[in-house]
């Protein structure tokens, strides 16, 4: 098979979109190496794809990847799903020879350049954007999928369910994701109503729970009051925890679409991000409100109702 390294993106929302594009690509034959966040090991632990987590310092990331390029066979394709011009440096650097989009100014720096899909009107969602340049890569017409499907090993249910019964959590429960990294220009991306909706849940007879990241602990614990707070876990162990949740509720953030990615029933709500771009895709997702403003509370929580008395 030939190989190929994959430059991952560089959040977890975007990772679990790309997942379309890395399926098609071992599909078409490709043995992929892929490259990114340390993280991104576990997300894909499912996976017969080799990883090689980079390091924070530049020179010592330039210098894994010319570890890699001596590695691989002569001539690897390196494809970027990362659109900066740093990640384009850093490949030629190590000798390799980048594909990707021509964005931010780094089309010099790439051996075979792609213009960004033609967008509607302005805008293309993220699995498209990740799956067009895979389908330019392998030069086939391949139509776009309608959702993603992150694969999870077993070991990772099995140790979610042993995470659940150390924190004397029993199945059904409601998973709560109130957190979303970073602000969207210049506004906060998490919605304000999880405080009001975990004691509403709670006082319905719901189990709630909440699994804080590393260094969340205390912003989780203050958005969800009152809710189960899991001790921090590796990525697939929190998509089976996700999975096994009978409702998550997400901020457009990196567990909502791990969420969607998994399967896992989800209400995104979404406030200052567009949904044509961001919205998860899986089968069995719910958008509550827009980019052009957050949603009531009673719009979310007859929304959360409606979701958790159909089964």
């Amino acid at each position: 098979m030939p190989s190929m390294i994959v430059r991952l993106p560089n959040h977890l929302g975007d990772a679990c979109m790309a997942t379309a594009a890395l399926d098609l690509l071992a599909a078409r034959g490709h043995a992929l190496t892929l490259v990114g966040r340390p993280w991104a090991r576990d997300l894909f632990a499912g996976y017969p794809w080799q990883m090689v987590p980079l390091a924070t310092a530049r020179l010592t990331r330039v210098r894994q990847l010319h570890r890699l390029r001596r590695e691989l066979p002569r001539g690897t394709p390196a494809l970027l799903l990362t659109n900066s011009f740093s990640s384009a440096l850093e490949f030629r650097l190590a000798g390799l020879r980048p594909v990707g989009y021509d964005t931010d100014g780094r089309g010099w720096l790439l051996t075979r350049s792609f213009q960004v899909p033609a967008r509607r009107p302005g805008i293309v969602h993220m699995i498209d954007y990740y799956h067009g340049l895979a389908r330019s890569v392998i030069d086939r017409p391949v139509p776009s999928p309608a959702l993603i499907e992150l694969r999870l090993m077993s070991a990772a249910h099995e140790h979610a369910r042993r995470t659940l019964s150390a924190a004397g959590v029993r199945l059904p429960y409601v998973m709560l994701c109130p957190l979303a990294v970073g602000l969207h220009h210049g506004k906060v991306k998490a919605w304000d109503g999880f405080a009001r909706l975990c004691h509403d849940l709670l006082d319905w007879g719901q189990r709630v729970v909440a699994c804080p990241g590393p260094g969340e602990l205390e912003a989780v614990a203050a958005a969800v009051p009152g809710a189960c707070l899991l001790p921090p876990t590796d990525l697939a162990t929190f998509g089976a925890l996700l999975a096994l949740s009978r409702l998550v509720v997400a901020n457009d953030s990196g567990p909502g679409h791990l969420a969607a990615a998994v399967g896992a029933r989800l209400i995104s709500v979404f406030g200052v991000t567009d949904p044509a771009m961001t919205q998860p895709r899986g089968p069995r997702v719910q958008r509550v409100g827009s980019g052009a403003g957050w949603p009531g509370y009673d719009d979310v929580w007859s929304t959360v109702q409606a979701e958790l008395a159909s089964g």
